[in-house]
């Protein structure tokens, strides 16, 4: 392996410099064909998006305050909910699985309820039918999180559906994000209030395409070594874990409108994204195959559609068994690395928003859970030293 080189933690789509050619195509028109979704409202964040979703909710049931989360899931979320002066419920996983607990979901639900929103979580599909069929008597709206599931089977049930246009999201523009409404009224209210929230911001806009630029030129195995490898290196050697996966969110949530330019640099990439994808999918399934071969080890796989490959993620026996894993390819070029640090309710800094309160199966999940980047830059070499390491410290 050359000196100067790393794996991405997920499995982005690299962009092309011939990406930045002006186009006619329409981003979220090309989107939405593509994915047989309703017409979708580009936003400048997945996070911006969950914001819209919230807001047009809110305006339609406003004497609803409560919003239903994922105990395991992306700290953003919460910070969303909180910009929109809601509250935030947490809701335990089933054991083992990136499902809601319906058990307990089902003592949440009252008339106090705006939301709940299940997470397709690191581009699997969870169980939103059985959300849908259970907050249906009580008139609860299901948003569907799939930010980093685009391309995936999601949208089915879920009364809006956001995604995430993040670096290494699959399809990027750095950060950008994606929603849509099943209803044609509601979708229509997604864009009038996008149009409210998301002014003309010229500083942020620039930042970001000088972020889409250095992506175009860094996202490749040498330039990653010195774009990502060598900051994440340091916050592990300073045993700073929230640091390393990038879990620390500011309050303040950038809302402004995306350019055209950006849009069009991903338009022109997005004609890439099936192949790659199904590319993804491919090497996914031959590397589970590998993995379960591993006794006492669980691959979090789809039960529920078809779902999307940027990284997969490994239950290993114990949280000890996990740890000596990492102790041993956390600091490698291999892509190893954890997806959200806590539950929402062990983050300190999410503390003054979020309940604290036990969820032992999400807690669970979290401390045995470790991710394997997916990128076709993972050669079989270096996979087959990822297996040899988690098969000798299970056994």
């Amino acid at each position: 392996m050359p000196y100067y080189y790393e794996n991405p933690p997920t499995a982005g789509l690299p962009l092309k410099w011939r990406d930045w050619w002006p186009t006619r195509q329409s981003l979220p028109e090309t989107v939405s064909a593509q994915l047989h979704l309703p017409p979708l409202q580009v936003t400048c964040s997945g996070t911006a998006a969950l914001i819209i979703a919230l807001t047009a909710l809110t305006q339609q049931q406003p004497q609803r305050k409560t919003v239903i989360v994922p105990a395991y899931t992306c700290p953003l979320v919460a910070l969303a909910i909180h910009h929109c002066g809601l509250q935030i419920q947490l809701c335990d996983l089933k054991p083992n699985s990136i499902d809601l607990d319906t058990a307990q979901l089902t003592t949440l639900l009252n008339e106090h309820v705006l939301a709940v929103i299940p997470t397709h979580l690191g581009g699997r599909v969870t169980d939103v039918a059985i959300v849908k069929q259970l907050v249906q008597p009580y008139q609860i709206s299901v948003i569907e999180d799939a930010a980093q599931a685009l391309g995936a089977e999601v949208g089915k049930y879920g009364d809006i559906v956001l995604f995430s246009l993040a670096a290494g999201k699959g399809l990027t523009i750095y950060e950008g994000g994606l929603l849509t409404a099943a209803n044609a009224q509601l979708c229509s209210s997604l864009q009038t209030i996008a149009n409210k929230l998301l002014p003309c911001r010229l500083r942020w806009e620039l930042l970001r395409t000088l972020e889409l630029l250095g992506y175009t030129a860094l996202y490749n195995p040498t330039g990653l070594h010195f774009a990502y490898g060598h900051s994440r290196r340091k916050s592990l050697r300073k045993q700073q874990w929230i640091a390393a996966v990038g879990d620390n969110f500011d309050y303040a949530i950038p809302l402004h409108r995306v350019s055209r330019r950006r849009q069009n640099v991903a338009a022109n990439a997005l004609q890439r994204l099936p192949a790659f994808l199904h590319t993804l999918q491919q090497q996914a399934q031959q590397r589970i195959q590998q993995l379960q071969n591993i006794s006492g080890i669980q691959v979090i796989v789809d039960q529920h559609g078809q779902g999307v490959w940027p990284f997969l993620m490994v239950l290993l026996p114990t949280s000890q068994c996990r740890d000596a894993v990492l102790d041993q390819l956390w600091t490698s070029p291999l892509g190893i690395t954890r997806l959200f640090i806590h539950t929402l309710a062990q983050y300190d800094y999410l503390r003054p928003i979020v309940p604290a309160v036990s969820m032992p199966n999400a807690e669970d999940f979290a401390a045995r859970m470790l991710t394997i980047t997916n990128s076709p830059w993972l050669t079989d070499t270096q996979f087959f030293r990822i297996c040899q390491v988690i098969q000798n410290t299970v056994c």
